[in-house]
């Protein structure tokens, strides 16, 4: 019926947006006679620009020690202990999701210092290496092993750091559908190839470059995006953003022409406070041009160890990032890149000129670490958007203010303005290593239909109050590497548009039910394949039947969709 059904072959939704994900880090400290020493003092010491913050731990009776909860980037690892050499390691680097390994041999002072006596001119040390002796011996210097958080402790004990995790360098996706349904600013729903590939740039940097084409004659599409990052850290590190694409919208359609440029990263501002930034300016076409300049500013600060706060201004829509927090570091790199291909706002008509779907969000919010596995979020937010994109089908779309996606028979509309206050109480528990439990509630506005009859489709919209409440589960089954997301999040009467989008973004959590399923498959060929089966809204819930001037209408918040494909990385 109306519930249409849009077939798309992708591995990495652009949906799938998230908070930036902490690392780890485990070592252990011997002598050059491997003996294990305890109580040295290992000092954390970030070299973000500007950050002035340390982290000290003390080696246990094994020598070993650990760190949890480190924002991703470089550190300078210092170890120091009485009657040893201090040792100090520069570019140790902490990736999210995995465990970095560090391994410190301890040069004694006593031993140096007889070295030098028995070296006057031999070659059995040189001077060179003594200078270096001073520093670091060549014997003190960490080998750095990337390691699953499964008994990590164990494996840095036992000084085993034989297995090292090879990371991904390139993606191939073959997609057939779109990301959006409705949006003409996002990846039209046909048949594409699209792929990206991760080039390291001297010790520390990288660019991600990423592309995609379609291989239909009447509507051709395609585009290129490339991310550079000056320290190589994803979400943490400064980084650069350029995203060009170019469309045909349906074989007697315009031509979709957008361009966006991004600039941004983190300042570390003492010992509790971290600034967030990032600004864009997009700038998209179709005969006529639309323009916006988007930033986005986030201030982080430690009350405790287990009370963060936030004050976060962006612009909306959109979230924090696009990350998919199920891949390794190179992993959501390389989605970050391929997704960056659709990440332009929503391109609206009003009064025959072109407008991008945007607004402001302002948010305090305040966070609490709930044991070792947990944490829970008490937020407050203001929204005022003046552009906010309503979807459906039908009416008569010939009128100018409504813009209709060729490939999924649907329009997206400008339903005006939007300002209301809300509210958000989110928790998050990992229960075990292979299953997390999400639950969300949220007070805030969202348009809704009025009692007008027979008007333009905008004035028959108004802001209004709404309750929703969401749940998810994420499980992996450990022996297929079968990994299956199922929620639903119900919305209290009827809305148009979405409910705390800002809030959706960050914990996944799209409205009504959903539930995806991601397979690993045995490795062959390239390298390693997945497969994905992504259904959302299937019930085809909220859909609303307006009766406007413009003829009868179905406006959808939340299109029912089936996706599902195939990746491979290597």
């Amino acid at each position: 019926m109306l519930a249409g059904t849009c077939l798309s072959i992708c591995v990495n939704p652009s949906r799938a947006q998230v908070k930036t994900v902490s690392g780890k880090l485990a070592g252990v400290v011997n002598d050059t006679l491997g003996v294990p020493q305890m109580g040295a003092t290992v000092q954390l010491i970030s070299e973000a620009a500007g950050a002035l913050s340390t982290v000290d731990y003390l080696t246990n009776t094994q020598g070993v020690f650990r760190g949890e909860r480190l924002t991703p980037g470089l550190y300078t690892v210092s170890v120091t202990l009485a009657g040893f050499l201090p040792t100090l390691e520069q570019h140790v680097r902490i990736n999210p999701h995995v465990t970095t390994v560090v391994r410190v041999q301890l040069e004694s002072m006593f031993a140096s210092l007889d070295q030098l006596r028995r070296a006057p001119s031999s070659a059995t040390v040189e001077s060179d290496d003594w200078k270096w002796v001073l520093r670091s011996a060549s014997a003190t210097r960490p080998v750095l092993q990337w390691v699953d958080d499964d008994d990590d402790s164990q494996t840095v004990a036992n000084g085993n750091l034989d297995n090292q995790v090879v990371q991904p360098r390139a993606r191939l996706e073959f997609t057939d559908g779109a990301r959006r349904p409705g949006s003409t600013s996002g990846v039209p729903s046909a048949p594409a190839t699209a792929f990206a590939y991760d080039q390291k740039l001297g010790h520390t940097a990288r660019l991600l470059m990423a592309g995609q084409m379609n291989y239909l004659d009447s509507a051709p599409g395609g585009g290129i995006a490339t991310i550079w990052l000056p320290t190589g850290s994803l979400g943490t590190g400064p980084h650069s953003t350029l995203v060009i694409r170019d469309a045909k919208l349906g074989p007697d359609g315009q031509t979709f022409h957008g361009v966006r440029m991004e600039q941004g990263g983190t300042l570390g501002l003492g010992e509790r406070l971290n600034l967030l930034y990032s600004g864009e300016y997009v700038l998209v076409g179709l005969d006529k041009s639309a323009s916006s300049l988007r930033p986005r500013l986030e201030m982080d600060a430690k009350l405790s160890d287990t009370w963060h706060a936030a004050l976060i201004f962006a612009e909306e829509p959109g979230g924090p990032g696009n990350l998919d927090p199920d891949d390794s570091d190179s992993g959501a790199a390389l989605a970050a890149a391929v997704n960056d291909l659709d990440s332009f706002p929503t391109l609206l008509f009003r009064n025959g000129s072109p407008v991008l779907e945007g607004g402001w969000h302002e948010e305090i919010a305040a966070n609490r670490k709930l044991g070792a596995r947990g944490d829970i979020q008490v937020a407050a937010f203001h929204d005022d958007n003046t552009n906010v994109a309503v979807y459906g089908r039908g009416g008569d779309l010939s009128a100018s203010d409504y813009l209709q996606d060729y490939f999924s028979n649907a329009f997206a509309y400008d339903g005006g303005s939007l300002n209301s206050w809300g509210t958000r109480v989110a928790v998050r528990e990992k229960i075990s290593e292979d299953v997390e439990v999400t639950a969300v509630y949220a007070f805030a506005g969202a348009l809704s239909p009025s009692d007008l009859v027979d008007g333009a489709l905008r004035e028959m919209l108004k802001t209004s109050m709404h309750n929703s409440v969401g749940a998810s589960v994420t499980a992996t089954v450990p022996r297929s590497k079968t990994k299956v997301t199922a929620g639903y999040k119900w919305v209290g009467g009827e809305t148009v548009s979405r409910l705390d989008g800002y809030g959706e973004s960050i914990y996944q959590m799209d409205p009504y039910l959903h539930i995806g399923i991601r397979q690993t498959l045995p490795r062959f060929g390239l390298g390693q394949w997945q497969a994905i089966a992504d259904c959302d809204n299937i019930l085809a819930q909220g859909y609303v039947t307006v009766n406007s001037q413009d003829g009868r209408t179905v406006l959808v918040p939340a299109f029912r969709t089936f996706r599902g494909g195939l990746s491979v990385q290597f």
